[in-house]
């Protein structure tokens, strides 16, 4: 089988060196390239399975790598964003970035992101199952007992930012960075109950009881892991 390959892309000399031999004793083929040119040059001569990206880069920036990477090519992003930084977050999320993680990091999070990422997007695990919902990231669908759900954008970005950290209890204000105004809505707080309460009424066999988006008091929520 071969090595799962990972473009790192980071100016930060010491984080390259320790991230890169982390991620190689894991199993991973890492490459880097330290800004936006060296990147998109890499990108054009060979597959890369998931890209890793930083925001403030030795040329160009995050941001308009991803919007490249994204509009040319079918690889995931995880963006790798200065800690307590909103603006970077929601920013990366509307250009389409699969998940983020903030500096400083610890490595073995960061591993679970990219497998979880990597079970989601590649291959045979584009299709994810919930319980009765079965989710198809490639085609954007989702459907329980093989009946469309006709999410809404909204609400289709809110069950994937659950998937996308099953196993982990999410805050409230986590998901709101993750899905503000990714349908051109305006969300806040109260919003959000909305949302989880539609989603909830979608996916679950009794809305009341729910148990694939489970509430943990005064925490947020969590999609318990397979």
């Amino acid at each position: 089988m071969s090595m799962t390959k990972i473009l790192l892309v980071e100016d930060d000399k010491s984080i390259v060196s320790a991230l890169s031999a982390f991620l190689g004793g894991e199993g991973f083929a890492v490459k880097s390239a330290s800004g936006q040119s060296g990147a998109l040059s890499l990108l054009s001569k060979e597959p890369f399975d998931l890209v890793l990206l930083d925001i403030s880069l030795a040329d160009g920036n995050g941001f308009s790598v991803c919007s490249a990477i994204k509009s040319e090519y079918s690889i995931p992003v995880i963006f790798l964003t200065a800690s307590g930084d909103e603006y970077s977050t929601v920013t990366g999320f509307e250009l389409g970035a699969d998940d983020y993680i903030a500096k400083p990091f610890r490595p073995r999070e960061l591993v679970t992101r990219i497998r979880n990422i990597l079970r989601l997007t590649k291959g045979a695990g584009a299709v994810v199952r919930l319980g009765a919902v079965t989710v198809d990231t490639v085609r954007g669908t989702a459907v329980k007992n093989g009946q469309d759900l006709y999410l809404s954008a909204l609400e289709y970005r809110l069950l994937l930012v659950l998937l996308n950290h099953r196993g982990a209890v999410l805050s409230r204000s986590q998901l709101l960075e993750a899905i503000w105004d990714s349908a051109g809505e305006f969300v806040n707080d109260n919003t959000l109950t909305v949302y989880i309460k539609r989603l909830r009424e979608k996916i679950e066999d009794d809305p009341q009881n729910p148990t694939l988006i489970k509430t943990v008091r005064g925490i947020g929520y969590r999609v318990d892991a397979e």
